[in-house]
């Protein structure tokens, strides 16, 4: 797994993970938003790194792996880790695990373990794999409905499918089969305080399971709806408000240690 680090002169430490079908320049057009006040770590995912044609291991080895890594250059804290959608799966497990300390977390529109059997779970991820493998045999045509959810340019969905050209059948598998059926501890328990799952409007419906497991396993939780974006669509349609409102984030979870601390 490669990392690109921005903004290392600055103080805290902001992890960004991508979703997936992208790289990490997903987060393009945040990081001169936020490299002159953060030094911002973004990991480039196995299966989805141009440098390491590796395959996606799984959600749990790569909240491991990231964790490794933190902890291996010191930064034992860090001020904000933020993920969408499979990066979010990522974040939760990395909460879970308590390796590293987290002052403040977002989980934009992330998946989170199906409450369902065995096999139901695994033909919801067949559905999806042959979805993108579709998307990925038939070019931008079938992009278009596999990403209908917003206005995305020809340009957008080109950068898709030429991430999907040299994304491995094995990486498409395991991405879905491990955000749907990823291991949490029971109970689940996190050394951080302030925890946001962010929801753009056009998702609340798709993303209602995965809110409900939060409001069960993590109440201490603020949800937020973000309107006129569709899943995955704040980082490149709205980086202003994404970079704005991670400050934000962090504002709100330092208010919140200092009212603790006294």
């Amino acid at each position: 797994m490669t990392f690109h680090e921005y903004g290392q002169g600055n103080g805290d430490v902001v992890v960004l993970i991508h979703p997936s079908l992208v790289m990490w320049d997903y987060f393009e057009y945040v990081i001169p938003l936020m490299e002159d006040c953060c030094h911002l770590v973004i990991p480039a995912l196995p299966g989805y790194d141009p440098d390491d044609k590796s395959n996606f291991t799984s959600v749990e080895q790569i909240a491991s792996d990231l964790a490794d890594w933190l902890i291996a250059r010191g930064y034992g804290e860090i001020a904000c880790i933020y993920g969408c959608s499979m990066g979010g799966s990522i974040v939760t497990r990395f909460l879970a695990d308590k390796r590293v300390k987290v002052r403040s977390a977002v989980v934009d529109g992330g998946i989170t373990p199906y409450p369902l059997p065995w096999i139901v779970t695994r033909f919801i991820a067949l559905k999806d794999f042959l979805l993108i493998c579709m998307g990925k045999a038939g070019g931008l045509k079938l992009l278009e409905k596999a990403f209908a959810t917003d206005d995305y340019s020809d340009e957008d969905l080109q950068y898709v499918a030429t991430v999907l050209k040299h994304t491995s059948a094995k990486t498409i598998w395991r991405t879905f089969e491990s955000c749907n059926n990823f291991a949490m501890p029971n109970p689940v328990t996190t050394h951080c305080d302030h925890i946001e799952y962010w929801c753009t409007g056009a998702e609340q419906k798709a993303r209602k399971a995965d809110i409900a497991w939060f409001k069960a396993h993590l109440p201490q939780t603020i949800f937020r709806i973000i309107e006129d974006v569709g899943h995955g669509g704040l980082a490149a349609l709205k980086p202003e408000l994404m970079a704005s409102e991670l400050t934000r984030v962090m504002r709100d979870s330092f208010c919140v240690e200092e009212g603790a601390s006294r």
